[in-house]
C-alpha cells in the first residue's frame, strides 16, 4: 500500500461535505476502484474513482511523487453523468 500525503492547500480546498478520511478510504481500502490516468497543468495525474466505506462515490486526483508516494491534489463528488458511468462500470467488472 503506497503512502499518501496531501498537497499544500489541498485540505483547505476540500469541499465542506467531504472529510479527508473519505478520500483516503477511496484510494487505500480494498474496494473496487477505477484508476483513470490524465494530465493536469502539464504533469501526469491519476484520478481514482471509488466508494468510501459507506458507499459514497468520490473522485480523488493524485500525482505520483515517486518512491511509492502519492500526493492527493483534490477530491470531489461525482457528477450525475459520472455516477451513472461508474455504476455501470461496477456492475460490469
Amino acid at each position: 500500500m503506497p503512502p499518501y500525503e496531501w498537497a499544500p492547500g489541498a485540505l483547505e480546498r476540500l469541499p465542506e461535505d467531504i472529510e479527508p478520511f473519505e478520500a483516503l478510504q477511496v484510494v487505500i481500502d480494498g474496494r473496487p476502484r477505477l484508476p483513470l490516468p490524465g494530465i493536469a497543468t502539464g504533469f501526469p495525474v491519476l484520478t481514482v474513482i471509488g466508494r468510501t466505506r459507506t458507499g459514497r462515490p468520490l473522485a480523488v486526483v493524485c500525482r505520483d511523487l515517486g518512491e511509492m508516494t502519492w500526493q492527493v491534489l483534490f477530491v470531489r463528488c461525482l457528477s450525475d453523468t459520472e455516477l451513472t458511468w461508474f455504476t455501470t462500470w461496477e456492475e460490469r467488472r
